[in-house]
């Protein structure tokens, strides 16, 4: 396939610039591509879908505060997007500047606080922190990362906001925003309910804005994510299988954590890193039901999301929540596909 195949035409006041005003409001498409069914419904609706056997899995990732500003010596404006933290003076990031950047440049981020540049990996810069930790001045002086489709600056209600309430391990620069709609209301009545939920951890890197540069899908080369799963999530998904019930991925980071830690018929546990692709083709071993935002045309989640429900009525899918006026990517609205194409 062709990355024009994912393209579609979306009408821009249907970005969503700002949340809704209370997590949970949001608008729901129900859908299922085996009956080939599209339902309007609303967040609030997703729990009566949910099976008592039904697992549901969340990603904890906590979004650091990954965006600084500084200036060069010659007083040049810089942004900084710090894609990894490597230990608290080093890090890999993405930096903007007027002009090129070199070894022999330092940028000033405070009275404090100063970063020299040594060297590259890949596209990243690798940069050093003069004094103190990244941890603590990304707390400081760090502003959230809001995606480059959010056409305003930050506000300090986006540090909540961009955020889920079960946010735990820091490490991601982008939120895994399927899981921003739930509140902590909604996980008690899981609780309550009895319905089994579990958590993996996969920090969300800034890859994941990343346009496919290349014209044939077999030659894009997918953006690196580190992943974490404990044994009892493994133990989780197991009962789950062996009872008939469905394992939920709220939102594409946890999909591809699951399915990619997928090995010989058992979920692999432990610290590991993924760069699966997941287009239209793949053969899903874990992931039964996906809960997910909307995503930008020709991305990579957009390819994810057509092979899960199928290419032709992922088309059919966006043209209704168009149609309907739904809210579109990070601060939108959200769908519920009830089960995979066969």
């Amino acid at each position: 396939m062709r990355i024009d195949d994912f393209d579609y035409e979306l009408p821009t006041d249907l970005i969503a610039q700002f949340p809704p005003e209370k997590r949970g409001q949001s608008k729901l498409l129900i859908v299922n591509p085996l009956l080939k069914k599209i339902d309007d419904s609303q967040f609030i609706n997703l729990f009566g879908k949910i099976n008592p056997d039904d697992l549901i899995v969340f990603n904890d990732t906590k979004v650091l505060k990954a965006r600084l500003f500084g200036k060069k010596e010659t007083g040049g404006k810089i942004e900084i997007l710090i894609e990894r933290i490597i230990d608290k003076k080093n890090a890999l990031a993405m930096i903007r500047s007027s002009k090129n950047l070199s070894e022999k440049n330092i940028i000033q981020l405070s009275d404090e606080h100063n970063i020299s540049i040594n060297g590259r990996e890949g596209n990243l810069y690798k940069i050093k922190l003069n004094n103190g930790s990244f941890y603590e001045v990304l707390e400081n002086i760090g502003h959230i990362p809001l995606p480059p489709y959010i056409d305003r600056e930050d506000m300090p209600s986006d540090e909540e906001r961009y955020q889920t309430i079960y946010a735990k391990e820091s490490g991601a620069v982008a939120a895994p925003t399927a899981g921003l709609h739930f509140s902590h209301n909604d996980i008690e009545n899981l609780k309550i309910k009895n319905i089994n939920f579990a958590f993996i951890t996969l920090h969300v890197g800034s890859g994941t804005f990343q346009p496919v540069r290349t014209d044939n899908l077999d030659h894009h080369v997918m953006h690196k994510e580190f992943y974490s799963i404990d044994e009892r999530t493994q133990d989780l998904i197991e009962m789950t299988r062996n009872k008939g019930g469905r394992v939920i991925a709220i939102g594409t980071t946890v999909l591809r954590a699951l399915e990619s830690a997928f090995d010989k018929g058992r979920i692999r546990v432990g610290k590991q890193e993924t760069k699966i692709f997941i287009k239209p083709g793949y053969k899903f071993n874990v992931v039964d039901g996906l809960f997910t935002n909307f995503h930008l045309p020709k991305s990579t989640l957009l390819m994810l999301v057509s092979a899960f429900a199928g290419y032709e009525f992922t088309k059919e899918i966006y043209r209704h929540a168009i149609l309907r006026r739904y809210r579109f990517f990070s601060y939108g609205d959200a769908m519920f596909i009830e089960q995979k194409i066969e």
